[in-house]
This record gives C-alpha cells, structure tokens and sequence, in this order.
C-alpha cells in the first residue's frame, strides 16, 4: 500500500462510509487518516468505528490514523413565538436574557457570556453569516443591535462573534466527555474546535496526558491574531475554512491558509487545510474545476494533508471524492513547478543537532540521487523533521512504537513501517536496506541515507547519518 503522492488524506467517516467494506475501499483509493466528527457521532458509534479501522489496518499491515474532531462550544439564538421572522437592514434588534420565545424585535440569547463579553461596535453574525448585526448597546442582561445585512431567522440558528474575545473554554462538557472516551478508546489525533488561546490547547493536553496528540483548529479571528502561541503548544493544525471564511472576510481566507501552511512547516509541525475542498462531489461524481486548482494549490504549498468532509461522510461518491483527491495529489506532485515552489519556500534549520541532521541527510541524499531517506524513530521526532525538509526522495519512518506511526499518517512523505526496534548500528543499517527493498523504495545495488539517534530508542536524540547499498547483504559504505 505505498502511495505515489506525499501529501496525506484525511477522509471524514459519517453515515455512508462506517462499515467495513466502505472504509476498506476509502484506504484502498487514498485516505491515510479517518476523522470521526463527534458533532454527530455517539461514545459507542466512535468506538465501533475505532474497531473496525484498527481490523482493517491489521489486515494491510499499514498504520492508519484516526482523528477525533471535537464539536466545541455550539452558541444558538433561542426560539421564536409564531416561527421564522424577517430582520430587515437598519431595524434594531435586541438579544437578551429573558426565556421567553422571540419576535421580530427580540430573542432571548441563552450565552450570558456573549453578553458579558459583548462591546458596542462588535460584530454578530447568524446562520453562518447570512445575518449581520452590529452591537450598539451592551449590558449582562441584554444586546441592543442595528441589523445590518438582515434576512430571514429562525429557532436555534448559530451566532458567531468575530470581533469578542469569549472568556470561556474551548471545550464544552461534552466535548470532556468525548475526549475522555476517545482517549480511552485509543484514538491518535484530537481536532479542538473554536480555539482562540494558547490556553485551550493546554487545557486539552492536561486531559489527554499524551494518549493522544492535538491539532488546534483555527477556525476564529481571536486564533489568528495568536497564531504563534497556538502552534508552540500545539502537535498540528487544521486550517479550518468553513467558519474561518464565516467570521472573517472571505478574501483573507487564501493568504491565512498560505501563512499558516508556511508557519507550521517552519515548526515542523503538520498542517491539514480543510473544508469543501471537493464539496460539488456530494452530489455530483466530478468536482468542479475550481474545486481542483484548490486542492492542487495546498499540494503546491506543501501542506501535509488535505481533508474531505460531507463528501466522504455523506455524500453519493465517497470514494470517488477521496480517488479524485489522490489523483490530484498525485498529478500535481509530477509538476515540475512543484518541487521549485517547496525549495523556494525551504525554512533554514533550527540551530539543533536534529535539524542540522535532517537538512544534511536531505541534501545529501539529493547531491548523491540517493533512492531514499530512512528514519528509525521512536517518538516520530526524526521522521517529522526530515520531513519538514520536504526532500526530493521518498522519507521511510522505521518505529518500534504502533501508536507512532499512526500519528506519523498524518504527516507529509512519511510512508510508515512498524518493527521491532533495531539490536544495534549494524541491524538498524541491514534491516533498513531490507524494508526499503521490500517495500519498493530501493532497488538492490542502489543506495539509501538512513537517519537515527544513537543510543537508539532515546526519543528525539537524532544525531546519526549512514549511507549504505541495498543489497543480498545491505553493505554498509
């Protein structure tokens, strides 16, 4: 199962791709990560879903990863007397505390945090920006607004707020109660939605206790504004464009995508753009051609990932959405624009011995036209910061720890092999040249890098290069 592409796929499971043949055939045609979204998923749903991925990855011999996306805080208007109402421009709007059903003056707002937070000339858009309020009086209890764009609103319609700094968590108490029992259930990943602080991500992490790693969402302006103390703390990001391009204007969309994608591989941390890359394909079984040059330009930016949503979960062609995508991954790849847009953007290495490692193997292996890089890792340290290198030749991650490459699925290149850790230099350098033969990496006679840490299995200590012939017998050189 070695794919031809190096960026990865994340393919959302939902209620046409739970059972097993479904996801078989969505591995089979490209995905390398599955995204249980617990906005519409059970405890018992998630942990049948979990079964059945770990069962197909024992028969393919392939690590998967396995993503939990948290739903985070939902914040809904209440309900209205005698049904939908109409809001029309320059009408004064009032949100307030009282629980009585609202009319076309008023509607209770069941978030006394919103109006606690709440500034005159702050911003509220319902049902995902279709209505648009500005805030001209603030008090605990009430909101009086001036509707700006109006239309027409009903019960429970979703209230973003682009310009307040919300004084609460990211995580709901369901949210708890799902993080708990994903990481209970053994999952790799967790998405954290609505992030807006540095703190929300060390709220999650003291929760996990490294049973799993986070990837920070950035879906709010408050994220964006952060963006550097989000990714220190964080393992990933998701460049999460559905309510990014609600709460904030639809053209900066594109250049936040590019900065973030930039900013992670600087850290050396995977980074997935998200959100209806392919979005005609849940109806239709070609995408659009503007939906193609999309996914082609976060290949071109060298994200690590690219994540399929309703077409995967919901959709009429789930694995032709995720065969469309690694078609894409695949063309775009053999661009030769491709390879001088990532070395243009190629960040210097960290004053590290790890990094310095890294960059060396990479130019090396390229100097040399070496047939690959292989990373014995423990932790996935090495293999992520050869792959921030984003090198010419394949990048083989050799772990002794399942739940390492698991994690590593989600990262740019890296093409995972589980084993029993090498007894010592001269086996990590024999097996190396085998599995890369094996798994059709190198050709006997050819040559390989491989990198490691030296006392081997110490996590994150990679100071070792060898470069050795692939062979009956992998003679070291």
């Amino acid at each position: 199962m070695r794919r031809l592409r190096r960026i990865k796929i994340l393919a959302t499971l939902g209620p046409v791709s739970s059972d097993s043949t479904m996801i078989r055939k969505l591995f089979e045609a490209g995905a390398d990560v599955f995204r249980i979204n617990m906005s519409h998923t059970s405890h018992d749903k998630m942990r049948e879903l979990v079964r059945t991925i770990r069962n197909v990855e024992s028969s393919y011999g392939r690590p998967i990863g396995i993503l939990v996306d948290l739903q985070g805080p939902k914040l809904r208007v209440g309900s209205f007397a005698n049904g939908p109402v109409q809001l029309n421009n320059g009408a004064t709007f009032v949100l307030d505390s009282v629980k009585e059903p609202g009319d076309a003056e008023r509607v209770c707002l069941p978030h006394p945090e919103i109006l606690s937070a709440l500034k005159v000339g702050d911003a509220l858009l319902l049902d995902d920006g279709k209505v648009r309020l500005i805030c001209e009086e603030a008090s605990p209890s009430r909101a009086v607004t001036r509707v700006v764009i109006g239309g027409k609103m009903s019960d429970r319609k979703g209230v973003s707020l682009p310009d307040t700094d919300l004084p609460m968590s990211a995580m709901t108490n369901k949210d708890r109660a799902d993080l708990e029992a994903a990481c209970e259930t053994g999952i790799d990943w967790v998405a954290l939605s609505f992030v807006q602080r540095a703190e929300d991500v060390a709220e999650a992490k003291r929760m996990i206790r490294g049973r799993a790693a986070v990837m920070a969402k950035i879906e709010k302006p408050q994220a964006i504004d952060r963006l550097q103390e989000i990714l220190d703390v964080s393992d990933a990001l998701m460049v999460a464009r559905g309510d990014l391009g609600v709460e904030m204007p639809l053209e900066r969309v594109p250049s936040l995508q590019k900065q973030m994608t930039r900013m992670a591989r600087r850290a050396g941390k995977p980074v997935v753009v998200a959100t209806q890359m392919l979005e005609s394909m849940i109806s239709s079984p070609v995408p659009t051609r503007a939906e193609v040059s999309d996914v082609a330009t976060a290949v071109y930016e060298g994200a690590d990932a690219i994540m399929l949503s309703a077409e995967s979960a919901a959709g009429k062609y789930p694995v032709e959405a995720v065969s469309t995508m690694n078609r894409i991954g695949e063309e775009v790849e053999r661009d030769t624009l491709y390879r001088g847009v990532l070395t243009a953007q190629r960040p210097e290495p960290e004053a590290t011995a790890g990094d310095a490692i890294a960059g060396a193997a990479r130019q090396i292996a390229e100097t040399l036209d070496l047939s690959a890089i292989i990373c014995w890792t423990s932790s996935g340290s090495t293999a992520l910061r050869v792959a921030r290198e984003r090198p010419k030749v394949p990048v083989v991650a050799i772990t002794p720890n399942l739940n390492t490459g698991r994690k590593l699925s989600a990262v740019w290149g890296v093409h995972c092999v589980v084993a029993e850790d090498a007894r010592d230099q001269d086996d990590m350098v024999d097996r190396a040249g085998r599995i890369a033969f094996r798994d059709g990496f190198a050709k006997s006679g050819q040559r390989v890098i491989i990198v490691a840490g030296v006392p081997l299995g110490t996590p994150g200590a990679t100071n070792m290069v060898r470069i050795a012939y692939v062979g009956p017998t992998d003679a070291d050189v």
